[in-house]
């Protein structure tokens, strides 16, 4: 039974939902006699009505209120009100620490600092003889100021030892309880378990915060079970080369599948991590500073005698680094950082410099009739030496093939590990229509860096691509984004594209579901069209899962925690973008660290992204808001004039400058851009998500408020990034704002 807000039980107030599960409906309530706000657990219907059970969970309620430990949420009391059987603990207000997974895993400093507050915590209830045994991310909260608390002893169990007799009851051997992909192998074939089965889901979780996935995977619950019972884990320091030793080594005996070989106590896991901790922060010990291998696959050279054939030796290009990027072993720098290198005069060794890489792939096309030759070599850049080369003359119709036997060659040469997952996803062919592909290739050029025209040319490609092959996934990622990146720019409203970029999205999954694009390309259109969060993550992990290598996808995601002000994520997500995609994705990072208020990284970042992309106008926007919140206020406002002349057909541009002279006291010059803004005559009409920039920067909160809720209607503009934007940060204490959150589902 769900409770409403304001329901009464005895001295206690509901205020609002917290969440669910099996164990009970959570909710923030307020204790009326003490004048706190808690957390109080309904307990299910049926074990309320089991004396069994009830007395079960009153002899456990008791022995864990008496854990009184700082990372170990604290539980106040269970009481019983017209039926139901509650308990009320300790309210934390922050995040659960699975919304803190990101991946590549988060610094390794964060994760000692995590990993032992939380063997400090089982360390406590161990001692006490309480078992957690459902040790999980979604169990352990961050608050606000950053302290780790383990909550939900739901499942615990009080060990024995502590009433031998009294114990044996709680837990029969065959019942298994716990999440499936933190269980223990004793606790999944129904065993007894002791203190080192939160051992092994203590292992599980570190080694899902340093690598951003978990060591045992699966399907199906059944699946990961299986896994976790005959499956040894791939090594950590595989997936994450800065990881100590010493820290790969405790994870490794945490995860040791016998109990007898496992590390035996909290205490000694917690003991090795503080010695790893001081002996990092003293210098003594060194991260690892291996690097993963590294690859540009540069520009394929033309060799044939038409001019049109570009495209066709861009698609060798744009194949190959597609097919690597699904090796997550292996670092590939993206398409749209090598393309500027087609006619390079720089040298291999200034190129791999610029892209931060250790090796480089150069080739060369020539297409007569029906026929193609591909010559490739693969150069280590710090040698000279061609770590391999290989010459293809074959059929035309080969030409896919060769492309997967290039990138499984190269990742031979350079010792990246492969699944064989990974092997069967670069033997994919995207098309077998070469003329598909390569209208297909014509439309990403014109979407690479976002122009309405380009956006709009780009389309009329894929769908002459899909005209030609209907089963053509990679057009349809296309189209999907294009008409998603003209609504976030307010040029065209959500029932206009909305329809056409969520059918092409799940079209693509369906015709490849192994295709990492079409599920970013699908996560993003549920951001923008739906405000579905849960399902738009699910779909950006789907994707890294399958592309690892993908700087898109990073980017992407990374915008979407912005959106909701998870900053620290978004920048580990955009760091890694910026890492495969050095020459246009720092206008993402530099935005998100300038909303998430580094405004001194976000100028570094936005100055260095500049001296690459000159006459990126979101660039000169960034930097100006940079400046201007330093109190630069002259600096800013000039950078800001930059980005309007260099996009002048671009409204938000203009509408950001009207904000800035607004804030700077220029109210007579920031009402004339709202009249420029106005005009009938403008190129493209203005967006009012544009428009309550100016009314905000003029203190007119109800009309900016008034301007919010019509893009909303009207689905036009970044309305999912509402929450974490600065520029509309002087309206979050406005009600209407409040509830125009609620609506887009970031109440």
């Amino acid at each position: 039974m769900s409770l409403s807000p304001g329901t009464r039980l005895g001295t206690y107030e509901i205020v609002t939902p917290l969440g669910a599960g099996g164990m009970g409906e959570v909710y923030r309530a307020r204790d009326l006699r003490l004048g706190r706000d808690v957390a109080l657990k309904v307990l299910p219907a049926d074990v309320a009505a089991r004396p069994e059970q009830l007395a079960r969970l009153e002899r456990e309620a008791r022995t864990v209120a008496g854990l009184n430990h700082p990372n170990i949420i604290t539980l106040f009391s269970i009481e019983d009100e017209d039926g139901l059987r509650f308990l009320t603990m300790e309210l934390v207000e922050g995040q659960s620490l699975a919304e803190h997974v990101v991946p590549g895993g988060l610094p390794v400093a964060r994760v000692l600092e995590i990993g032992i507050a939380l063997a400090d915590a089982l360390a406590a209830a161990h001692e006490q003889g309480v078992v957690h045994r459902d040790l999980k991310p979604a169990n352990v909260m961050l608050s606000r100021e950053g302290r780790v608390k383990v909550l939900d002893f739901g499942l615990a169990r009080v060990a024995a030892g502590v009433d031998a007799a009294q114990a044996a009851t709680l837990t029969s051997v065959g019942e298994v309880m716990g999440t499936a992909a933190y269980m223990a192998p004793e606790q999944i074939r129904g065993d007894a378990v002791d203190a080192r089965t939160d051992l092994f889901a203590l292992g599980i979780l570190l080694y899902e915060l340093v690598t951003g996935r978990r060591p045992f995977g699966g399907a199906t619950a059944a699946d990961i079970s299986s896994a976790t019972l005959r499956d040894a884990p791939p090594p950590a320091q595989a997936l994450r080369a800065d990881l100590p030793p010493d820290v790969a080594r405790i994870l490794e005996r945490c995860l040791e599948k016998d109990p007898e070989r496992r590390v035996q106590t909290a205490k000694d896991v917690r003991n090795e991590l503080e010695r790893v901790r001081r002996a990092l922060e003293s210098g003594v010990l060194k991260a690892r500073q291996a690097e993963p291998p590294s690859i540009a696959v540069l520009p394929f050279v033309n060799r044939g005698r038409d001019e049109d054939d570009e495209y066709f030796a861009d698609g060798i290009t744009e194949d190959v680094i597609a097919q690597l990027c699904k090796v997550h072993t292996l670092k590939v720098i993206s398409r749209s950082s090598v393309m500027p290198f087609r006619n390079r005069d720089e040298s291999v060794q200034e190129i791999a410099a610029r892209l931060g890489v250790r090796s480089v792939l150069e080739g060369s096309v020539r297409r007569v009739g029906d026929r193609v030759r591909i010559v490739a070599q693969l150069i280590d850049v710090a040698s000279g030496r061609h770590l391999w080369a290989e010459t293809y003359d074959r059929q035309l119709t080969d030409i896919f093939a060769i492309q997967s036997e290039v990138a499984l060659h190269i990742a031979g040469a350079l010792q990246a590990e492969l699944s064989p997952d990974e092997r069967k996803r670069i033997g994919r062919e995207p098309t077998q229509d070469l003329q598909a592909y390569e209208l297909y290739l014509r439309g990403r050029q014109c979407l690479v860096r976002f122009t309405v025209e380009g956006a709009h040319e780009s389309i009329g490609y894929f769908e002459r691509a899909l005209e030609r092959d209907p089963g053509f996934a990679l057009a349809q990622v296309g189209i999907a984004l294009a008409f998603t990146e003209l609504v976030e720019y307010g040029v065209m409203g959500r029932e206009q594209a909305g329809p056409r970029a969520r059918e092409a999205a799940a079209r693509a999954v369906a015709l490849d579901p192994e295709l990492g694009a079409a599920h970013y390309t699908q996560a993003f259109t549920r951001l923008v069209f739906d405000y579905d969060w849960a399902r738009a993550e699910a779909g950006f992990r789907r994707a890294l899962e399958l592309s690892p290598g993908s700087a898109e996808a990073h980017d992407l995601y990374g915008r979407m925690c912005a959106g909701i002000g998870r900053f620290d994520e978004a920048i580990a997500l955009q760091r890694r973008g910026v890492e495969l995609d050095p020459l246009t994705l720092r206008s993402d990072l530099a935005n998100t660290l300038l909303r998430s208020g580094r405004n001194e990284e976000a100028t570094r970042e936005a100055e260095r992204a500049i001296r690459l992309e000159p006459r990126d106008a979101r660039l000169h926007a960034t930097l100006g808001w940079a400046l201007f919140r330093q109190g630069r206020v002259d600096e800013g406002l000039a950078a800001l004039d930059r980005a309007v002349t260099l996009s002048p057909t671009e409204n938000g541009w203009l509408a950001q400058r009207g904000q800035a002279l607004a804030m700077a006291g220029r109210t007579d010059e920031a009402h004339e851009v709202l009249r420029r803004l106005q005009d009938p005559s403008r190129p493209t009409p203005v967006s009012p998500y544009h428009l309550a920039y100016v009314y905000t920067g003029l203190s007119d909160a109800e009309r900016a408020m008034d301007c919010l809720e019509r893009a909303h209607e009207l689905g036009v503009g970044s309305v999912y990034g509402m929450k974490g934007s600065f520029l509309l940060a002087p309206l979050r204490q406005h009600p209407r704002f409040a509830a125009l959150l609620e609506k887009v589902g970031q109440g």
